[in-house]
């Protein structure tokens, strides 16, 4: 009996139209019972292997051998039908895999207990939080029983509890008779796999175990930068395309006693926070926290139902125009013309923050230089690898040299190369006075942050520098915490009080 249960021999996959092959000639191995991270920049290829290795797509040349009977495939952003409830979502998949009868009911039921999906089942997929939806896409995915689960990017845009106990849940898959595949942009998952696979421009890089990858130590992350290519640039030339903001007010950023109620349902109670001239100020919590909420009553996006959101001393209520005018805001998404070019995007954008004539070509010339965007201006935003919208959704937020910046989850899903880069950015951005305003999953982004607000339940938990944090939860069971382990063990104590009351 063969130990591996994917045995992938000169595989290269071609699209047509491209002139780089997808994947290129490789030869790799899952074994059998273990968890495999799948790793690599935003384009290597990842997802083509997956759904290579799932047969949605043929190599153009080579072969892969599978040696399971199912095949369980969680595709990115979950695979679910938004618009059926989380029943009607596992009965779906339940029949697409002909899973009928007793089989079908016991399956179903333990799927149900595994995943604490139980008292949601009349829920739409729709109106669950990032960490629901990921336990029921894994639910759909297992509902055949497979002994291979293939998992690409689950992480994404889910909060470190939610991504902690998906872990934990495939960790006691593994100790079945699944093997899982799980591709992530995540490196602290990477590096909690058995084995990992580093691709780059659709070639193999790497093969082998976690500790070999770093055998010379230093972390994963730098080793992960240097086997591709090294460091990007320290300094920001788009920083210093930006002219240096005056600092005029004692809190730049000012949430006063901030609510927001929906009917009988409050998203955000009584918030209260401020935020300095040039100061990097993050705001974290569960998916479902109301943290978007909070950031989108700053923006001036949502008008709260009492309190004040303030932004360069102005109320954004009654003066919201003129406080616009010294916003930039990049959305979820990147909030992008997804229809639109690259140059329409940055015409727009830079028109709509009133950028005409020649200042207005001078500033995009600028941008297509630093960005390197001279290859993509006539490709539709929707069309471009991720890392480029980034890109371009960070260069149409800054097109009119705001003093404030908002920066929703500006870094989901984006690889460690890339992460560094905008974070080189936003650093050279704040040398400059710029004040920002970050929402974030990645716990090391995090630690960037001058000072931090931990959102639980529609209020602030807790809130101090990213070390005053940590000295929170120092015990001597936990000497030295991460901010990961900080954000769970704060917001663990607080589901405790809650409890207790």
């Amino acid at each position: 009996m063969t130990e591996n249960i994917v045995e992938m021999t000169n595989i290269t996959r071609r699209f047509a139209g491209t002139d780089a092959p997808a994947i290129d000639n490789v030869t790799a191995t899952i074994p059998k019972g273990k968890i495999t991270g799948l790793i690599g920049p935003d384009g290597a290829g990842k997802t083509t292997l997956i759904r290579l290795i799932t047969g949605l797509l043929l190599p153009t040349s080579g072969e892969i051998q599978v040696n399971a009977d199912y095949i369980g495939y969680m595709p990115q952003q979950f695979g679910l039908y938004e618009d059926l409830t989380v029943m009607q979502n596992i009965d779906l998949y339940a029949d697409l895999h002909g899973v009928t009868g007793q089989q079908r009911k016991e399956t179903v039921e333990k799927l149900l207990h595994f995943t604490s999906l139980e008292p949601f089942t009349k829920r739409l997929a729709g109106k669950l939080s990032g960490g629901m939806k990921q336990k029921l896409g894994i639910a759909c995915s297992l509902i055949s029983r497979p002994q291979l689960l293939l998992l690409d990017e689950p992480g994404v845009g889910v909060d470190p509890i939610s991504r902690r106990e998906l872990w934990d849940m495939v960790i006691e898959l593994s100790k079945g008779d699944i093997t899982a595949l799980w591709s992530t942009s995540y490196l602290n998952e990477a590096e909690k796999c058995d084995n990992i696979l580093l691709l780059n421009k659709g070639k193999l890089l790497f093969e082998g175990k976690p500790a070999d990858f770093t055998d010379k130590g230093g972390s994963f992350e730098d080793k992960f930068i240097s086997v591709l290519g090294g460091e990007p640039e320290q300094d920001s030339r788009l920083a210093d395309m930006i002219s240096r903001v005056e600092k005029g007010h004692e809190a730049v950023i000012e949430a006063k006693n901030l609510t927001k109620r929906y009917g009988n349902f409050t998203a955000a109670n009584n918030v209260n926070f401020s935020v300095k001239p040039g100061e990097i100020f993050g705001l974290l919590g569960p998916n479902g926290a109301g943290k978007s909420t909070i950031f989108r009553m700053m923006c001036g996006l949502l008008r709260p139902t009492s309190g004040q959101a303030m932004v360069t001393g102005l109320n954004l209520e009654t003066a919201s125009g003129k406080a616009r005018a010294n916003i930039g805001y990049m959305a979820q998404k990147f909030s992008l013309y997804r229809d639109l070019s690259v140059m329409q995007n940055m015409k727009f954008f830079s028109g709509a923050y009133g950028l005409k004539g020649r200042k207005q070509k001078e500033r995009i010339d600028e941008i297509i230089d630093i960005f390197d965007f001279r290859h993509y201006l006539y490709m539709n935003a929707g069309e471009l690898p991720l890392g480029y919208k980034q890109r371009l959704a960070l260069a149409c937020a800054v097109m009119h040299e705001p003093a404030v910046l908002f920066l929703d989850e500006p870094t989901s899903g984006v690889d460690p190369i890339m992460r560094r880069e905008f974070w080189t950015h936003i650093k050279g951005m704040v040398k400059k006075g710029v004040t920002i305003m970050v929402t974030t999953h990645f716990m090391e982004e995090a630690e960037n942050c001058d000072r931090i607000s931990l959102i639980y339940k529609a209020q602030s938990i807790a809130i101090g520098t990213p070390q005053e944090l940590k000295n929170m939860v120092k015990t001597e069971k936990l000497p030295n915490p991460t901010m990961e382990d900080t954000f769970i063990e704060l917001v663990k104590r607080n589901e405790k009080t809650d409890t207790a009351d």
